[in-house]
């Protein structure tokens, strides 16, 4: 294979899933280039018959997001799919899109690990608890919250319990019929540079906490054939949120009856849902079967399936963004490769990771955007010492 057939395949790939990742037809793609080209010289590049020159190259990579030499720079890691939870209704071209976001940002994740020297994935045992049983997914959850050192208690923030120990929390834009998944980033030699877990941008607290502690469990859960995926991760989710001491302590291990008001204060506590309560009382042998499902009628009844009272506020990632001006600051990359638009401050922008929607708007409402965004970055950081050195010496030359 000559070189510039390598380069040909390195594009072909690395177009194509960003482009889908960005949800952008070829001839949206062509639009947003001001029509540099045409769908079908894109296409040509997608199926490896044809390269852009140079100025084509760099149109192509502003219209995605991303740097030129990204897209002919051979991926230093694989991107490996480990679980994708959606409903049947979710079709094959949103399946890739997410499928290709998800990939993109963990790989950027990874590229952002690797500039700042702040961990890899070596302290997530990817597919490393052996998981024999349903009920064996409870060791397996204990044994996480012991190797990084959780406690026994209720977790204030699983974002934050994620992000300390190198998993990374990403947020897509996708519909009801995507539930989550689990993207592991492994190096040439199989060991892993990197893993994520995706909740969708949107949901309820206690529904995004519980989504994040399932695809942790399919993270790190061994199975057998004989043993439910699905329901191990579930079982797992359980028992990382409300271990079982926790919660016999504070319910009981054998109960007649638990009230709806109860459970509020339950879910208070443990930041998980009604629904998930009740299914973890009886995984637990607190409740029966019985009184589960009159619970769940009850919660069905009262209109609450869909909508619980008492919405947490959803968690909010913040590894990436921290990294990212980190890296700015230390001159590390530019201030493109950071989000940020020439003239504007820094920190004005969520990493180039976190705008896969950003790219579809018109010009006028990515302005505003930007403008709305640049503020409430500003007033969140201008007393830290942090804002005040970045401002003070402002962006470095790019690199």
């Amino acid at each position: 294979m000559t070189a510039q057939t390598d380069t040909r395949t390195v594009l072909a790939s690395r177009l194509r899933r960003l482009r889908v990742a960005r949800g952008f037809s070829l001839e949206a793609l062509a639009a947003e280039m001001g029509g540099v080209v045409t769908k079908q010289a894109l296409s040509k590049y997608e199926h490896s018959r044809a390269m852009p020159t140079p100025r084509v190259l760099t149109t192509l990579a502003r219209a995605l997001g991303v740097k030129a030499m990204s897209l002919v720079t051979p991926a230093r890691v694989t991107i490996e799919i480990v679980a994708f939870r959606k409903t049947s209704g979710l079709g094959r071209k949103e399946s890739a899109r997410v499928e290709g976001l998800a990939e993109t940002m963990l790989e950027q994740r990874v590229r952002l690990q690797e500039l700042t020297g702040e961990g890899d994935g070596s302290d997530v045992p990817v597919r490393g608890l052996r998981t024999a049983s349903l009920e064996s997914s409870e060791t397996a959850a204990a044994a996480i919250r012991e190797r990084w050192g959780l406690g026994r208690d209720p977790l204030a923030n699983v974002t934050e319990a994620l992000e300390e120990h190198h998993v990374h929390v990403l947020e897509i834009e996708a519909g009801a019929r995507f539930d989550g998944l689990a993207v592991v980033a492994r190096r040439p030699n199989g060991g892993v540079a990197g893993a994520a877990v995706v909740s969708r941008r949107g949901v309820p607290g206690e529904r995004q906490r519980f989504n994040l502690a399932h695809e942790l469990g399919h993270l790190v859960l061994d199975l057998p054939g004989g043993v439910d995926a699905e329901k191990a991760a579930h079982r797992f989710a359980g028992a990382f949120l409300a271990p079982v001491a926790a919660l016999q302590r504070d319910v009981g291990r054998k109960r007649n009856t638990v009230s709806i008001d109860e459970l509020r204060l339950l879910k208070r506590r443990y930041g998980i849902s009604l629904q998930a309560l009740v299914y973890r009382l009886r995984d637990l042998g607190v409740i029966t079967d019985n009184h589960a499902a009159a619970l769940w009628a009850e919660i069905n009844a009262r209109g609450w399936k869909m909508h619980e009272p008492d919405e947490m506020e959803p968690e909010r990632p913040s590894w990436a963004l921290r990294a990212t001006l980190r890296a700015l600051a230390e001159g590390l990359i530019s201030a493109e490769e950071a989000g940020l638009t020439p003239g504007a401050p820094a920190m004005a922008l969520a990493p180039v990771t976190q705008r896969p929607a950003f790219l579809r708007l018109p010009l006028a409402e990515r302005r505003r955007l930007l403008e709305a965004q640049a503020e409430r970055l500003r007033a969140h950081y201008e007393e830290s010492s942090d804002w005040r050195d970045l401002t003070a010496g402002g962006a470095p030359d790019a690199r």
